[in-house]
C-alpha cells in the first residue's frame, strides 16, 4: 500500500522527503498541502497534522510529522540501501548529530535568509531594516562554515564515503538562500563540489524536478497574491524580523 506525502516543494524539508521516496522506488501518493494558500490550515489536514505542518505521512491509520521521522521511518519500514543511515554504530551517529544540529543552524538562518531577502519584501511588501539582512547573512556563514568544517571535514560526503540521509536534508536546506538570489556556493570550493557529488547521488533530473519552483521564485514572487498571507503576516514577521 501506498504512503500518503502531505508536501509544499517551497519548503525544504519536503524536498528531502519527495527525494528519498522517489530515488528508492517507494509506493508513495503526493497530496499537495499550499502553504501560501494556508491550506495547512484545513480541517481535513488537521487531522493528519495536529501541527499543521509539512511534510507529513499517513500510512494506513498511522500519521507522522517532522521530516527526520519520516525519513528514518521510510528508510527502515521499505529497507532501504544501508547508505542512507548505516548500521555501523559511528556512522549513525553521525547522522543523528547532523539531523539534530541541523534545525537550529542550517535551516534556520538559510530560512531567515528566503525570508528577509525576498518573500517579506517582495510578497508582503514590508522593507527589510539593511542591518537585519546582513545579520542574517552573517548567521548563514557561519553555519556553512561549520557544514563545511565539521561535517563535512575531508570526507566526501556527512557520514563518510557515501550519500545519506544527513547530506539529504542538508541539501536542501542550502538551496533555499540561493533560491532568494544569494550565492552560498561562491568562494566555497568545498561546498560546491559536495553540491554536485550530492547532485550526481540523487540524479540531475530528479534533483532538478524538485527544485524546480523553488529555484524559480524570484519571478513567481511577482505574480503571488501577498494578501493570501494576511493570516499569518503578524507570525512571520515577529519570527523572522
Amino acid at each position: 500500500m501506498a504512503v500518503e506525502l502531505y508536501l509544499d516543494l517551497l519548503s525544504q524539508p519536503c524536498r528531502s522527503v519527495l527525494i528519498f521516496a522517489k530515488i528508492n522506488n517507494i509506493p508513495h501518493e503526493v497530496r499537495n498541502i499550499s502553504l501560501m494558500d494556508g491550506e495547512q490550515y484545513g480541517d481535513h489536514f488537521g487531522k493528519i497534522s495536529l501541527i499543521r505542518k509539512v511534510p507529513a505521512l499517513r500510512d494506513g491509520d498511522f500519521c507522522l510529522t517532522e521530516s527526520p521521522a519520516i525519513l528514518l521511518y521510510l528508510a527502515q519500514k521499505f529497507q532501504t540501501p544501508e547508505h542512507w543511515y548505516p548500521a555501523d554504530l559511528q556512522q549513525r551517529a553521525r547522522i543523528d548529530e547532523y539531523l539534530s544540529w541541523q534545525h537550529c543552524a542550517i535551516r534556520l538562518h538559510g530560512s531567515k535568509v528566503f525570508w528577509l531577502k525576498l518573500m517579506i519584501p517582495e510578497v508582503l511588501h514590508v522593507e527589510v531594516p539593511k542591518e537585519k539582512m546582513e545579520a542574517a547573512v552573517e548567521e548563514l556563514n557561519g553555519s556553512l562554515k561549520l557544514l563545511e568544517e565539521k561535517f563535512l571535514q575531508d570526507r566526501p560526503f556527512i557520514a563518510g564515503g557515501h550519500i545519506s540521509l544527513a547530506d539529504l536534508v542538508a541539501i536542501v536546506e542550502v538551496m533555499q538562500p540561493l533560491a532568494a538570489g544569494l550565492d552560498v556556493f561562491g568562494g566555497r570550493p568545498k561546498l560546491n563540489a559536495w553540491r554536485d557529488r550530492v547532485q550526481a547521488a540523487i540524479g540531475k533530473e530528479l534533483f532538478d524536478e524538485v527544485h524546480q519552483n523553488i529555484l524559480g521564485s524570484q519571478e513567481r514572487v511577482k505574480v503571488m497574491d501577498g494578501s493570501k498571507l494576511e493570516f499569518s503576516k503578524a507570525k512571520i514577521l515577529n519570527f523572522f524580523m
